[in-house]
């Protein structure tokens, strides 16, 4: 499990967890009560990652090729 440059802070859910256990649901599975809380962490080291990749390349709009 990959962390932040900060662990210590707790970030902000950017996620539906209903939507993610609704998928998990779907699979016939049960979801982890932390699995909401490391998909959004997910979510920011890749939004984290697109932000870098744009300013990089010069531009100030993230792009979905920037994932």
């Amino acid at each position: 499990m990959a962390k932040s440059k900060d662990s210590n802070k707790e970030r902000e859910i950017v996620v539906v967890g209903s939507k993610i256990k609704d998928i998990v649901r779907q699979s016939e599975l049960r979801s982890d009560g932390d699995l909401v809380k490391e998909v959004s962490e997910r979510v920011h080291e890749m939004l984290e990652g697109a932000v870098e990749r744009a300013r990089s390349n010069g531009r100030s709009t993230v792009r979905p090729y920037d994932l």
